[in-house]
């Protein structure tokens, strides 16, 4: 799939009022942007009750030191597909590189490298992801609704999750308090 330049690699944040609960402050790394579709994964909430330990576990996998990571909603399409989103150090099964910043992995073995400690130096695992259609974010990214930032390692890795929203915003020069959820009309 060839990538745009435009999304990949950066987030995607839901604006106030986008209107969709599920995307209420909702933080997207966007792994794929073309002319076929886009593709990104939740980053800005856990699945409350999910440890990583407890998806290992499911898959006889010893969660070693790593079982109480929390599993982020990647999104609502494929709610029990997983996705690891990790550093460039570590590569597996079908491993795709999302424009030099980080990498996407959806098989076990990266499960499995990260449990017994040989896998990327950082990751986190969500549940789902957030796809959209051939045109369907283009035209979603025109009107109210979504607001794109630079994919900033830092963001990812070091900020905890029920902060990245408003550290994304911020990192923009952005102070998301005004922000407003209603639209004027000129």
């Amino acid at each position: 799939m060839e990538q745009s330049p435009f999304l990949t690699g950066q987030f995607l944040l839901a604006m106030p009022g986008i209107g969709d609960p599920r995307f209420d402050r909702a933080v997207i790394a966007m792994c794929s942007h073309d002319a076929e579709g886009a593709l990104g994964v939740g980053v800005g909430a856990v699945i409350d009750g999910l440890s990583l330990g407890d998806v290992l576990r499911q898959f006889e996998i010893d969660p070693g030191t790593v079982g109480d990571a929390p599993v982020h909603f990647g999104g609502p399409v494929e709610p029990q597909r997983g996705f690891v989103l990790h550093s460039n150090d570590w590569g597996g099964q079908d491993s795709i590189d999302v424009a030099g910043r980080w990498v996407l992995s959806g098989t076990i073995d990266v499960l499995r490298a990260i449990a017994d400690g040989t896998g990327p130096s950082h990751w986190l695992v969500a549940l789902g992801y957030a796809g959209w259609s051939e045109g369907q974010l283009d035209g979603e990214m025109t009107r109210h609704g979504w607001f794109n930032t630079p994919g900033e390692l830092s963001l990812l890795y070091d900020v905890p999750t029920d902060a990245r929203w408003t550290s994304c915003f911020a990192a923009a020069g952005i102070d998301p308090t005004l922000l407003s959820s209603a639209a004027g009309k000129a």
